[in-house]
């Protein structure tokens, strides 16, 4: 593993990667640091089942007196909540036959009702087809998770199902509920239970204890709240239903991520124990075929649906997982400023967290700079 002391001369780099190859894609982090696009970044690069880079770049904050990032920094990891909790757990839940994609969201939720909300289906809230409001500041009325699924039961449907995708906070929500039931225990309680622990993701976790907080990466400078976010929720609706949602709230660092990134790789394996099935790796992570989507089960994958992959933010096809990543590659990032993707072609994942939203959300640099940081991965391979 290389790490930011390392001098040693050049060498084969572990997972197939040329000499001194990775050393441009720290650069290209560095040079986000130094534009501001965040004030400091953890990267994490595995290949061929080894995690061949994990780097950490400038400081925790704009401060003067903040303290560098290290390898084991927190980040609030936003909506890759989504994807490292509750994709996982539907996965799994699936797996065991319990999950049926097809079933109806009114089965579960019966106000749900009405001609179209009738037909959504859970596999809809996965590929954010169902015809739900991409999000509602609800938090500035409501608390707790039953006020929530209320509002979000009785709310209109604003589009069509099945017709498009247009991501929404609001029908993860209604899914993390679903999942809840099924599997038979609180939320949080399956997250550790179900995919944390068998991970071995030893720092993941929703709600950190107040003595995590010098290794936590502070978020916005929060008018809503009057004072910067720093290890609670950055998400407000998150932070109204307790700190634990489905849809945001895991902190997480950037090696926790590594060993989802890896299982997925080895199709559901991960310390020689199956955690899901190699079949349901593939139908959760393969394009769902969403008119005009580029979305899996959960998943992201690149592009935009219709076309080759961009690395240039605003132009047809952008791709935070940039242009050179393979058509079968899935990701997702985060709103705080995090990122994963993975390339099983290659056998590649790349996992960029910072925190870009301090001191304001209003600082969208970074989505130049992530397709950047995936795009020169793969040039740093020996085989590209």
């Amino acid at each position: 593993m290389r790490t930011a002391s390392a001098d040693a001369p050049a060498a084969a780099e572990p997972g197939g990667f040329r000499p001194g190859g990775l050393d441009a894609v720290d650069a290209v982090v560095e040079a986000g640091v130094s534009a501001k696009a965040f004030p400091g970044a953890v990267l994490a690069v595995g290949r061929d089942g080894t995690l061949a880079h994990l780097r950490a770049f400038g400081r925790l904050s704009y401060d003067a007196d903040a303290a560098s990032v290290a390898t084991d920094t927190l980040y609030d990891l936003a909506s890759l909540t989504k994807v490292v909790v509750t994709t996982t757990l539907s996965m799994i839940l699936f797996d065991e036959g319990r999950l049926d994609l097809d079933a109806r969201v009114h089965d579960w939720f019966p106000a749900f009702s009405g001609p179209a909300k009738e037909r959504v289906t859970v596999r809809q809230l996965l590929t954010h087809s169902g015809g739900l409001l991409w999000w509602a500041p609800l938090y500035k009325e409501l608390k707790g998770k039953e006020a929530y699924l209320e509002r979000i039961v009785a709310t209109d449907l604003s589009y069509e199902p099945g017709t498009k995708s247009v991501y929404s906070d609001l029908g993860i929500i209604l899914l993390g509920d679903i999942l809840e039931r099924l599997g038979g225990a609180p939320f949080e309680e399956m997250a550790r239970r179900r995919v944390i622990e068998p991970l071995e993701m030893k720092d993941a976790q929703y709600r950190p204890p107040a003595a995590l907080l010098p290794r936590i990466a502070p978020t916005e400078n929060d008018p809503w709240r009057g004072r910067v976010v720093r290890g609670e929720v950055h998400d407000e609706n998150a932070l109204a239903l307790g700190g634990v949602a489905p849809h945001a709230g895991l902190f997480a660092t950037a090696a926790d991520l590594s060993h989802l990134s890896q299982m997925l790789l080895d199709r559901g394996s991960f310390g020689g124990r199956r955690i899901v099935s190699r079949a349901t790796v593939e139908l959760f992570t393969e394009r769902a075929g969403v008119p005009g989507s580029s979305r899996a089960l959960g998943w992201d994958t690149p592009g935009d649906g219709e076309g080759e992959q961009s690395s240039t933010p605003g132009t047809p096809g952008y791709s935070s997982a940039g242009s050179l990543f393979s058509a079968r590659s899935f990701g997702h990032t985060g709103f705080t400023g995090t990122s994963m993707w993975m390339d099983p072609e290659r056998d590649l994942y790349v996992i960029l967290l910072t925190n870009r939203v301090h001191p304001t959300r209003e600082n969208n640099k970074i989505a130049g700079v992530r397709p950047q940081v995936a795009d020169a991965v793969v040039r740093a391979l020996e085989r590209p």
